[in-house]
């Protein structure tokens, strides 16, 4: 059965009750009727605030971790829906803004402005990130565009940093 290119309206007992769907819902985050993808990045905030006390190398297993797992939960969702990148999964966006945030010093405006960031790059999807949001499919497809926006955001926040200090 191919996949519907139109998002049907999720359920949100069913994905709430999945811990699959749960997670690539991001908690329920993804459920948010208008911009699934800013709120689910919001909700990706308060845990990063909580990986931030971990070592780099520690932080990076994480994200990479959450990376690869992500692979799965992304792919099994939007397979189970019918809908390829249902704009409710936003698990990818959860991983993006945690690699933005790679070895940034943490303070408000940091936040604020890794926030943007990613969230620029995600909407605008500039090159390579269009290409991958157009030509590559599945659990893989949908991560890698955001982790592609990420390790943007996360390139500019750092020169950004430089450019201040």
């Amino acid at each position: 059965m191919q996949p519907n290119s139109q998002p049907k309206q999720a359920n949100p007992k069913p994905v709430l009750s999945n811990p699959v769907h749960c997670l690539a819902f991001g908690f329920g985050s993804g459920l948010a009727p208008k911009a699934p993808g800013t709120f689910g990045t919001l909700a990706a905030v308060p845990l990063f605030l909580l990986l931030s006390s971990l070592s780099l190398s520690e932080y990076l297993y994480v994200v990479i971790f959450a990376s690869v797992v992500g692979i799965y939960f992304c792919g099994q969702t939007a397979k189970d829906l019918q809908v390829h990148d249902h704009p409710g999964i936003v698990w990818d966006e959860f991983v993006g803004f945690w690699i933005t945030m790679i070895a940034v010093p943490v303070s408000w405006w940091s936040l604020v402005l890794g926030f943007a960031l990613f969230r620029l790059f995600d909407i605008w999807k500039p090159w390579p990130i269009k290409w991958v949001d157009k030509h590559v499919h599945g659990g893989f497809g949908i991560m890698l565009d955001d982790v592609l926006a990420g390790l943007l955001a996360l390139g500019s926040l750092h020169l950004l940093i430089y450019l201040i200090s």
